[in-house]
Order: structure tokens, then C-alpha cells, then sequence
């Protein structure tokens, strides 16, 4: 007889402790909530104070632990004091989800040198300051699991994007590295590489390009699956790459986007 409870349990997050960046909507909220819904006690990192309090509070209504924490990534000294706040109030970590992340649709010519720096800060320096303030917490504990949200421009180029493009390479090239590196301490790295997923950024990048949104979305939604990708689409990839079943998994980029790059 199948015991179905032995798969569940495998999924399980149960006493474990997740840090989740950009938090407060898209995918770091929907990403927020599924690991919740998993049993784990979730952080919800974000600028927006508002949104990310309200987000925690919703997770905590549902009967799960979650608690906000304000957190600019692109500095050094809060990503540090936002770690060990999550330390202090949580008693170790054991996922990272770099998720934050900003667009703007711009050639090379047409970037201003401050939006360049946005971008790489927001999309990759993140990562790195986030990671190196966890990876000895999640070490002291005998490891962990961090998933970093890239892009399917991370593996191909797109137009118009050229900083997002580079910053998403880079975020790719990183997992790799940080896999290698951190792989002796116990601790999983890997990245998701979402297609067009329906959120508040992607939405932005039809007002940045001067495109009517309904046409804009239409033709994102132009691919093998015929439709954008939700955000629950990403959360459930970083379930699975969070939880055991993915335990022989590291240094990848599972690309979820509906088959968009299949054919390029």
C-alpha cells in the first residue's frame, strides 16, 4: 500500500525558517505564502513597509509564523542588521529567496549610469550581501537551501533590457559559483529563471515601453502554454527547491516559463 504521507513529508518545511526578499507583492509574496502553507516560519524582507507588513499580516491570520522586516537590499548594513533580526526572532535560517528585483527597458544608449547601478544592486549585488550575511547561519546549522530568482533573460538576451539582462546573467553565473563554493557546508544553491509572470513588474514594463498593457500581455502570453505565468507558478518551483525533494539538487537554473525558450 502507498503511504501518500511519506511524499508530504518530504515536502514538508516544518521548523524551518525562511527569509523571502521583495516579500511585499508578485513573487515574493505568493512565494511568502507557500512556504508558509508548508510549515515554514517565513521573514518578508521589503521596502514597501506597508505592503510587507500587510502580507505578514495575512500569513499570520492564516494560523502560520511570518513577520516583516524593512530591508533596502542594495545596503550592506541592513541586509546585515535585517539577517540577524531574522536570527534573533527566529532562531536560525534555513532558506533564502533572493527575489527582489527592479526593470527598466532600456538600451545601453539609453540608460542613465544611476539606473545601470539600480539594477545591478537591486537584481545582483543583493544577492551577495544577503548571502553572505546567511550562509554562516545557515552553516552553524548544518545548512540550507538558497534559491535565487533570475530570468529567462538571464540565459538569453531580450531587448531593450540590457541592464536587467546583465544583472540576471550574472545572478545565473553566481548560483554556480556560490553552488561550489558552499556545496562541503551543506548548503543548496540554485535559481529559477521565471518566463513573463503576471505581476506589478512586468505590468510596469508596458507603461516603461509606451505599449497599450492588454497588447503588451498578449503577446507575453505568446508561448507553448499559451498564457503568463502566475505567481504561484514560481512559488511552487521554490517549494520544490526549498523542501527535500530536491535534496541532490544544486548549481542549476530551472527554468519555469511555459515553454517560452524552448524553441530559441
Amino acid at each position: 500500500m502507498i503511504d501518500g504521507s511519506a511524499a508530504a513529508s518530504v515536502l514538508s518545511l516544518e521548523g524551518k525558517v525562511a527569509m523571502v526578499t521583495g516579500a511585499a507583492s508578485g513573487i515574493g509574496r505568493a512565494t511568502a505564502w507557500r512556504l508558509a502553507e508548508a510549515g515554514a516560519a517565513v521573514a518578508l524582507l521589503d521596502i514597501d513597509e506597508a505592503g510587507g507588513r500587510q502580507a505578514a499580516r495575512e500569513i499570520l491570520d492564516s494560523g502560520a509564523r511570518a513577520r516583516f522586516f524593512r530591508c533596502d537590499v542594495t545596503s550592506a548594513e541592513e541586509c546585515r542588521a535585517a539577517t540577524w533580526a531574522v536570527k534573533e526572532a527566529f532562531g536560525r535560517i534555513d532558506i533564502l529567496v533572493n527575489n527582489a528585483g527592479v526593470m527598466r527597458r532600456k538600451t545601453v544608449v539609453e540608460l542613465e549610469e544611476a539606473e545601470w547601478d539600480l539594477v545591478l544592486a537591486v537584481n545582483l549585488k543583493a544577492v551577495y550581501l544577503l548571502s553572505q550575511q546567511v550562509i554562516p547561519i545557515m552553516a552553524s546549522g548544518g545548512g540550507g537551501s538558497i534559491i535565487n530568482i533570475g530570468s529567462g533573460w538571464g540565459l538569453v538576451g531580450g531587448p531593450r533590457a540590457a541592464a536587467y539582462c546583465a544583472a540576471k546573467g550574472g545572478v545565473v553565473n553566481l548560483t554556480r559559483a556560490m553552488a561550489i563554493d558552499h556545496g562541503p557546508q551543506g548548503i543548496r544553491v540554485n535559481c529559477i529563471c521565471p518566463g513573463d509572470t503576471d505581476t506589478p513588474l512586468l505590468r510596469d514594463e508596458a507603461r516603461q515601453l509606451g505599449v497599450p498593457e492588454e497588447d503588451f500581455l498578449a503577446r507575453a502570453a505568446a508561448r507553448p502554454l499559451g498564457r503568463l505565468g502566475s505567481t504561484l507558478d514560481i512559488a511552487n518551483a521554490v517549494l520544490y527547491l526549498a523542501s527535500d525533494l530536491s535534496a541532490w539538487v544544486t548549481g542549476t537554473a530551472v527554468v519555469v516559463d511555459g515553454g517560452g525558450l524552448a524553441g530559441r
